[in-house]
């Protein structure tokens, strides 16, 4: 797994790359100070399974940031990691891609735990798309994906919002081991999930 830290502040981004690091030793994790070294980086080190986003560096304004990732990368998840109140900007992050907003505030012990309980999730049936493996929320979102609904039309259907969905998406690829919605249909239907 490779992780991408994207922080200008040097204390903070070694502070999460520490936390990281302590909680996934076989995992890469790359340093990054600003956003403008993400393209080197993937050069290098291939598109990260995941990123941790600060809000505030030198070459981003507000969420611009959010928005340029998950344009860019629209699969990998995203985990903003912010000095600002989630009044002031988790809200908009969501809307802009992220898909977990943290305050920098709540303390290193918080923040590993909201970061293991994000990216743990789904993970020991990572590479196993047996059907009783599968939560009820996993087969109604197969069964959606297949009929072709968008995000927004499975929002309105299950009464979440759409990030919601995008989490419970995000993590259904985790567990079946693909990357997009068409291989996540290809795959129900040849294992016989719907």
């Amino acid at each position: 797994m490779h992780i991408f830290v994207i922080d200008d502040h040097p204390l903070m981004r070694e502070a999460v790359v520490m936390l990281l690091r302590r909680q996934y030793s076989k995992a890469s994790v790359i340093e990054l100070d600003r956003l403008g070294a993400m393209g080197p980086a993937v050069e290098q080190h291939g598109i990260p399974d995941f990123v941790c986003l600060d809000l505030k560096l030198p070459d981003t304004h507000g969420v611009s940031g959010v928005r340029e990732l998950r344009q860019q990368y629209p699969e990998v998840p995203i985990a903003v990691l912010s000095a600002a109140p989630a009044l002031d900007f988790q809200e908009l992050s969501l809307e802009a891609g992220a898909d977990i907003y943290i305050e920098k505030s709540a303390g290193a012990t918080e923040i590993a735990k909201v970061l293991k309980n994000f990216l743990d999730d789904g993970s020991d049936a990572e590479a196993s798309a047996e059907p009783e493996k599968l939560s009820k929320r996993q087969r109604q979102l197969l069964v959606m994906l297949d009929k072709g609904m968008s995000n927004r039309d499975i929002a309105t259907e299950l009464q979440i919002s759409e990030h919601t969905v995008k989490v419970h998406l995000w993590r259904l690829f985790r567990r079946l081991n693909v990357k997009s919605r068409s291989q996540a249909s290809h795959l129900a239907r040849t294992q016989g999930l719907l």
